[in-house]
């Protein structure tokens, strides 16, 4: 049976219509689209002149409509709700290149999706912000055999103390020369530096939509 997903589903669009291209950003697995994170990433991406599109994947809009509280949809569901997506913004922008990416299990999603909708549907790249590469306390459970042979440009921003993958493990991973890994400064898992490190949230936010806005030009212009 092929998986199904509502192309109804709750949306978000910042910044200018006219932007030389659209970034779609899926939510991780626990908070929705319009959390403070993905709106510091969604509404920093805008003011660099991106338009920034947020979607619910099905299981967060009926949490919305219930208040009831469930867990994430499964993988197949959640791909092809990211595939409605990019086709609606297709047939939204014609012509207007779409990039995708997201918080966590949204990146993830999205990172096992690029490569065939870089194939069909010409998607450049994909920006993974925290990327789960492992369950917290479980290094064993590795997320990374796509990553290996990974096609499409992918940039995946990390904070160096993120439980899904600290820096001292990430950097030992076999990964494709497609992704690239940036770090954010004593970062958890939604960029959150320690107090010590005299970073403020804010801060690492900033940066990782100044790293991302550096990549996405630098894919356009090449």
């Amino acid at each position: 049976m092929a998986a199904e997903a509502s192309t109804s589903v709750p949306r978000l669009i910042d910044g200018p219509g006219a932007a030389l291209a659209t970034v779609l950003l899926a939510h991780g697995a626990g908070a929705p689209m319009d959390s403070p994170f993905m709106a510091a990433i969604a509404g920093g991406l805008a003011q660099q002149g991106w338009r920034v599109v947020r979607f619910e994947f099905p299981y967060m809009a009926r949490m919305r409509e219930t208040g009831r509280r469930q867990g994430p949809d499964r993988m197949p569901v959640l791909q092809e709700s990211f595939r409605q997506q990019v086709r609606l913004e297709m047939a939204d922008q014609p012509g207007q290149p779409v990039f995708i990416g997201g918080k966590s299990m949204g990146g993830r999603v999205a990172s096992l999706l690029v490569d065939g909708l870089n194939a069909c549907d010409g998607v450049p790249g994909c920006l993974c912000l925290g990327y789960p590469f492992h369950p917290p306390g479980k290094p064993l459970q590795m997320r990374t055999e796509h990553l290996v042979a990974l096609r499409t440009p992918t940039l995946i921003l990390q904070g160096e103390r993120d439980s899904f993958g600290r820096r001292e493990e990430v950097e030992t991973y076999r990964l494709s020369p497609q992704v690239q890994l940036r770090w954010i400064p004593s970062g958890d898992h939604s960029f959150k530096p320690t107090r010590s490190s005299g970073l403020s949230e804010a801060e690492n936010w900033a940066t990782a939509v100044a790293l991302g806005d550096q990549f996405l030009r630098q894919l356009l212009s090449g």
